[in-house]
């Protein structure tokens, strides 16, 4: 076997120093640059949430497959500056949301999942914690958005309750990752006619839901909001598990998996 280095194609490895601070902003510019190269050009109110979906993934793929109806960004406004819930399939998402600076708009943040009496229901019931937790966002009586980034069974039986019951959130927000019925999943809501952010295909994940949520709802209240809402980029929430436990990025999200349930 020839050694590289011997032949002269080791090539030198070059470093970017950038200051702590502006980490951040270097990435957006680097995304900028290289949707540029690839002749994407974002329309203008999407661009925050999907340039923020790529910088929490790396993934371009993103800039294609996310998909928005045409009053879902002006719903996730009106939602939350009209006092209105948010309802979640992770903790990760509900951790990220300032739940602080949302109750002063009125609002609150709710994940159903990790409760005892859902689990002992839907153990008795035969069915996922997913469908009994978006059974409990029925009974909530504030305007909601639906934010789904880890069980596709919860898309799918929040499309069930719609179809039986007429009731409707104000928004859905899907984006949950896998391969078993991810993909119809999705497309269910994006043919029921509800303001909805959709990843399409097989990617997503707490981390995408995290980032899309933030996003949607940085514009509601100017910029009292997008200060209020920066804490709850799916970064952020990242860094703090990693400190409060003092464990590395496979450990966080393993830990995640087995707590949060994917079903």
């Amino acid at each position: 076997m020839t050694n590289r280095k011997e032949t002269g194609e080791m090539k030198e490895i070059q470093l970017e120093y950038v200051l702590p601070e502006n980490i951040e902003k270097r990435s957006f510019e680097i995304i900028r640059e290289e949707l540029r190269e690839r002749g994407i050009c974002l329309p203008a109110d999407q661009d925050p949430v999907t340039r923020r979906v790529i910088h929490t993934t790396a993934d371009f793929d993103y800039a294609e497959t996310m998909t928005y109806s045409p009053d879902a960004l002006e719903t996730a406004y009106r939602v939350l500056r009209s006092g209105g819930d948010i309802v979640t399939d992770t903790n990760m998402t509900r951790s990220g949301i300032n739940k602080k600076f949302l109750r002063t708009l009125g609002g609150e943040v709710h994940c159903f999942m990790a409760e005892p009496d859902v689990a002992a229901e839907a153990k008795e019931r035969g069915v996922t914690r997913a469908t009994v937790s978006m059974e409990r966002a029925l009974k909530l009586t504030k305007p909601l958005i639906v934010a789904v980034g880890n069980a596709p069974t919860a898309l799918v039986s929040l499309h069930e309750i719609m179809e039986n019951t007429g009731w409707r959130p104000e928004l859905i927000i899907g984006v949950p990752v896998g391969f078993v019925n991810v993909v119809p999943a999705k497309e269910l809501i994006l043919r029921s006619g509800v303001p909805c952010i959709i990843n399409r295909g097989r990617k997503g994940g707490s981390n995408v839901q995290c980032s899309a949520v933030s996003d949607s709802g940085r514009k509601s209240a100017g910029k009292e909001i997008d200060h209020g809402f920066k804490e709850g980029t799916s970064e952020g929430v990242h860094h703090r598990e990693l400190r409060s436990r003092g464990g590395k990025s496979g450990a966080v999200h393993a830990s995640y998996r087995q707590r949060e349930g994917r079903n």
